[in-house]
């Protein structure tokens, strides 16, 4: 019987090997280590990538046949926007700043749709995942970023539960410090508990 895969596609939630400490496992190496015999984990996410890059991922060489595709995007179009964080609104009112905030959701909605066509056009299982909220010494750091995630996975989920894709709620897997290995980027104990959600999610 062939293997059954998984291909991990995105950013550095996945592709997060350079941030975890020593003696740990990234995402990927979790997710062999978890699933075993019979299953290929093919890492495919880069770090730094955004949602329009993943384009380049699926194309770069055939999809296995039997592979179910993981998807974590978003979180890197999120830091583009990163000075709205660091004080650009400051002293606008609050509805052009709410008008500002629309404008990019819909911006990153047209291309998380997009993403999500060309996706599930390969005619494979597909499962997405949100961003996990990051995890920021100054309190105040870490309200201003929840609360600017949260507009990217509205559209993630929407767009995920309009196509029936079911979506791994990474806020939920990655939801203590110890997951990070800095304040946006999963260590050992985040790679660990990412590859378990995964492996329940495709049935293993």
């Amino acid at each position: 019987m062939a293997h059954q895969a998984v291909v991990l596609l995105g950013d550095s939630i996945f592709d997060n090997q350079v941030y975890v400490e020593p003696g740990g496992q990234c995402v990927a190496d979790h997710l062999r280590a978890r699933l075993g015999h019979g299953w290929d984990v093919e890492l495919r996410a880069l770090d730094g990538a955004v949602v329009t890059d993943v384009r380049n991922q699926l194309y770069g060489r055939p999809l296995p046949d039997n592979a179910h595709l993981v998807l974590s995007a978003g979180g890197n179009d999120a830091l583009g926007h990163i000075d709205l964080l660091e004080g650009e609104a400051a002293g606008r009112p609050f509805a052009q700043v709410l008008r500002e905030v629309y404008s990019i959701r819909q911006s990153f909605r047209t291309a998380y749709d997009k993403l999500l066509e060309l996706v599930t056009g390969f005619a494979r299982p597909v499962s997405v995942c949100t961003v996990y909220n990051p995890a920021y010494q100054d309190p105040e750091v870490q309200r201003l970023a929840e609360t600017g995630l949260a507009f990217f996975n509205d559209v993630i989920m929407e767009e995920a539960h309009r196509r029936g894709l079911p979506v791994i709620d990474l806020r939920r897997v990655c939801a203590e410090r110890a997951c990070f290995a800095n304040p946006i980027e999963p260590g050992d104990l985040g790679g660990h508990r990412i590859a378990e959600a995964i492996a329940r999610r495709v049935g293993a």
